[in-house]
């Protein structure tokens, strides 16, 4: 049984630590390379280099959750959703498909609780709206 994961070239889980900019910050993030090669499937899908995937990533992230406090595992986390995702049909094999073409909605229904969290409620842009009218 474990032949199957034990017989992976070595190469795939060795680490790697990339730079990259986040908002003006230089940083680095290290992931096995298997994790690599995964982000740069899903950046090609849409146009982008890993760097601006994982800029869109963080942004989203941060806008969604207020902070960050492991985001090397959330981007491994992000990887085996894709593949995951892929796996149950949910996203296109087809790497042409582009991600954004997809609707996210219709991608994550029905997914446990485990594997999504419910979708934000809509912000209203009234309070907006009248703080600058004032």
């Amino acid at each position: 049984m474990c032949e199957i994961f034990t017989r992976a070239n070595p190469q795939s889980y060795e680490t790697q630590a990339r730079s990259l900019r986040l908002h003006g910050v230089a940083t680095s993030v290290r992931l096995e390379c298997l994790f690599w090669d995964v982000l740069e499937e899903i950046g090609s899908r849409d146009g982008l280099s890993v760097s601006q995937l994982i800029g869109r990533l963080y942004d989203e992230l941060l806008d969604r959750r207020g902070e960050i406090a492991n985001f090397a595992s959330f981007l491994r986390v992000c990887c085996l959703r894709y593949l995951m995702l892929q796996q149950d049909g949910r996203i296109p094999s087809d790497t042409r498909v582009p991600i954004r073409s997809l609707n996210a909605a219709t991608v994550l229904a029905g997914l446990p609780t485990n594997l999504a969290d419910p979708p934000l409620p809509r912000r209203s842009r009234e309070p907006l709206l009248e703080a600058m009218a004032k």
